[in-house]
Parts: C-alpha cells; sequence; structure tokens
C-alpha cells in the first residue's frame, strides 16, 4: 500500500518529468518563456533541470534519501525562482499559485529525506 510520503514523491517527480518534457519540446512553453522575459537558453535550462530533478526524486526514493533530498531541494528552489519571476511580470496569485504550491511541496519532501 501506498503511504502519503510515496504519493507526494512521486507525484512531484511525474509532474517534473512532464514539465521538463514540454518545457523542451512545447511551442506554447517557449511562448511562455518569451512572456517571462526568458532566453532559449534559459528555457532549456529550465527543462533539464526539471527532467534532472524529477529523475533524481524518483531514483533517490528509491536508492538514495539523500539525492531524494538535493533533488527536491533543486526543485524547491527553481520553484521559487519561477514564482519570482511570475511575481516580477505581475502575474495574478491564481497564475503563480502553482509554482508556490510545488516549492512547498518539494521544501517538504527535502525536510522529509534530510531527517
Amino acid at each position: 500500500m501506498l503511504n502519503a510520503i510515496t504519493i507526494v514523491t512521486l507525484f512531484s517527480a511525474l509532474s517534473f518529468l512532464f514539465y521538463g518534457l514540454s518545457c523542451l519540446t512545447s511551442k506554447r512553453m517557449t511562448l511562455e518563456f518569451k512572456r517571462f522575459g526568458l532566453s532559449k537558453q534559459q528555457q532549456l535550462l529550465t527543462g533539464i533541470l526539471q527532467l534532472v530533478g524529477g529523475i533524481g526524486l524518483a531514483i533517490g526514493y528509491y536508492q538514495s534519501q539523500m539525492l531524494a533530498a538535493i533533488s527536491a531541494a533543486g526543485l524547491a528552489i527553481l520553484m521559487l525562482l519561477g514564482f519570482f519571476v511570475r511575481l516580477k511580470i505581475k502575474d495574478s496569485l491564481v497564475l503563480s499559485a502553482p509554482a508556490l504550491m510545488y516549492a512547498l511541496l518539494n521544501i517538504y519532501l527535502a525536510l522529509r529525506f534530510f531527517n
């Protein structure tokens, strides 16, 4: 039976795998990064970091709590930066909330795995 930490970890890992791939392949994401005032290189870096973080979180959950903790912390930082970018361009709280939610979720995971 799956416990809450397993569900939250897999949810986060799968979300970042999906969004990382989307970031690297989706024209809609390219338009979003332009709207954010970010370059194509920053979009590429973001997508790669999301993929690496998602993979690290999934593998770390099963193999190494330290890898899971580092991955979750990295994803939390990435999402905090995303949240601040959205605030900077004056997106609404509704549009900014998912980035903050993922940041808080991954802060929780990092703390759980570091302990």
